[in-house]
């Protein structure tokens, strides 16, 4: 749930530009959060170098890789019907096919997916992605093939990644990799290790190759940004332990986010995601500092109840939630906040279903993504805890927490009007092809007529109607920032 799933991007398939020295197929499908679809161009990138181009076809691929999530039941249930899929057309037009099984999904099931899935013949966790060619190898020997090794110091930053934005224009730059906060609802830790950082040079080295070729904005990932820590490499939780010249050079979130603003005040930078725990007001003050970094901010808090909070081990309470969005609005008015919400946590009440509702009045969000509670095998709620609030009850706090999410962005949607707004093209309207959409600083989608503007363009729009979740206006001129 730290993880913004984008449902308008869940199974995309990644096509790449051809090589012609490759001879084999490879697809590949991407589900869950933006962090596997930022593994997924890892993972093409790894096996472009063995031979592979990508295809949007699955009957043409010799090799079919499916990137997986295990958030929510829903998302592992959505790639096993996938699986029947690839077992059908491997059956039907392709006996020689190839299927491995990447990701979160991967490393909760590890060698049961052998058993469980026949069609399966390679499972791969998220550290594991550059075996790829010595787990192919071994598949086409005639064995099964398994690597869901967790590692202290994988961060991937000395492989540049192919990348599935299509438009030039956006990109994810991966920064940190696992996550040291124990969340009981959460399977993060035990799918994707413990908490490390990448080298910041590293990191400028990818923006710089993005900014060379085009892109405009990109978003520092990581399950939690906020916690990133450079001290020489390692788990962040061995900090304790560096020299203390180590120590006293490390990096932490404000630097690196000042550098990359600092060295290419051109592009556009956004993050993603906080925890309320762990955002400083370091941070708060860089991003109030920099122009070009995006004034929004996704800020998950889980439950508006402090006995809900405890029982998810979130080590914030809903007064120390407050007072970090006071902080927030004291340097930013304009920074817009969206929220993650888990409605029916093990023992809810209808009292705690209520401080949600009364924290959502009072922080005013932006936008959301609300969810009701799915047990995780594995998880400390999974293993302890009894999933006591009876379905319906959920559907229907869901229910309630969504129409007043509805009428917050409808509110905080209309303050826009009248306003000159800086978006950044991004791609065609999906209602009008004479229409260009693009994104605000705050992360609010904005539609105008074409001109002459192109996607890339930053672009001052006056805006003069909006919808609940879209602004409506018209160019004025290019922005001082391209």
């Amino acid at each position: 749930m730290e993880k913004i799933l984008d449902e308008k991007l869940q199974g995309n398939s990644l096509v790449l530009e051809q090589d012609a020295t490759n001879k084999r197929k490879l697809f590949i499908e991407s589900y869950g959060c933006a962090m596997n679809f930022s593994d997924s161009e890892i993972v093409a990138s790894i096996m472009a170098k063995e031979g592979f181009n990508t295809t949007p076809n699955l009957e043409d691929a010799d090799l079919v890789l499916v990137n997986t999530c295990s958030i929510r039941d829903k998302a592992e249930q959505t790639v096993r019907k996938r699986l029947e899929k690839y077992n059908a057309v491997k059956r039907d037009h392709n006996p020689n096919m190839k299927v491995g099984v990447l990701g979160c999904m991967a490393e909760r099931l590890k060698s049961k997916f052998l058993e469980e899935e026949k069609i399966v013949d390679l499972v791969v966790g998220p550290d594991a992605y550059k075996d790829l060619p010595n787990l192919i190898k071994e598949v086409e020997e005639g064995r099964d093939a398994v690597n869901v090794i967790l590692s202290k110091d994988e961060t991937y930053g000395d492989v540049s990644p192919v990348r599935l934005q299509t438009n030039g224009v956006s990109a994810f730059v991966s920064i940190t990799r696992g996550c040291d906060n124990m969340c009981t609802f959460c399977v993060v830790p035990f799918t994707r290790g413990r908490e490390r950082s990448r080298d910041p040079q590293s990191i400028l080295d990818e923006v710089r190759n993005l900014s060379e070729n085009g892109y405009k904005e990109i978003t520092l990932l990581g399950q939690n940004v906020d916690s990133y820590l450079w001290y020489g490499g390692g788990m962040k939780k061995d900090f304790s332990k560096a020299t203390p010249m180590q120590q006293a050079t490390a990096t932490g979130f404000p630097q690196l986010l000042k550098m990359v603003a600092e060295t290419f005040p051109n592009m556009r930078i956004r993050f993603s995601t906080s925890n309320p725990q762990d955002m400083t007001e370091d941070v708060i003050k860089t991003m109030a500092a920099y122009s070009n970094i995006c004034k929004h901010i996704h800020l998950p808090v889980q439950s508006g109840s402090d006995r809900i909070l405890k029982e998810m081990n979130r080590l914030h309470t809903r007064e120390e939630y407050f007072s970090l969005i006071d902080t927030i609005r004291a340097y930013m008015p304009d920074c817009s906040i969206s929220q993650d919400m888990i409605i029916g946590f093990p023992t809810e009440t209808e009292q705690d279903h209520k401080d949600t509702l009364s924290l959502m009045e009072k922080v005013q969000y932006n936008f959301g993504y609300m969810y009701k509670y799915s047990e995780r095998p594995g998880t400390m709620a999974g293993r302890k805890m009894e999933d006591d609030v009876p379905e319906e009850v959920k559907k229907r706090r869901l229910s309630e927490v969504v129409a007043l999410q509805r009428q917050l962005s409808q509110l905080q949607t209309e303050k826009n009007i009248g306003k000159t707004v800086e978006v950044l093209v991004e791609r065609e309207s999906k209602k009008s092809d004479k229409e260009w959409s693009g994104r605000t600083s705050q992360n609010a989608v904005a539609v105008f007529p074409k001109e002459h503007y192109k996607v890339g363009d930053l672009v001052n729009v006056k805006i003069h109607d909006c919808t609940s979740a879209t602004l409506i206006g018209n160019a004025i001129g290019y922005s001082g920032t391209n």
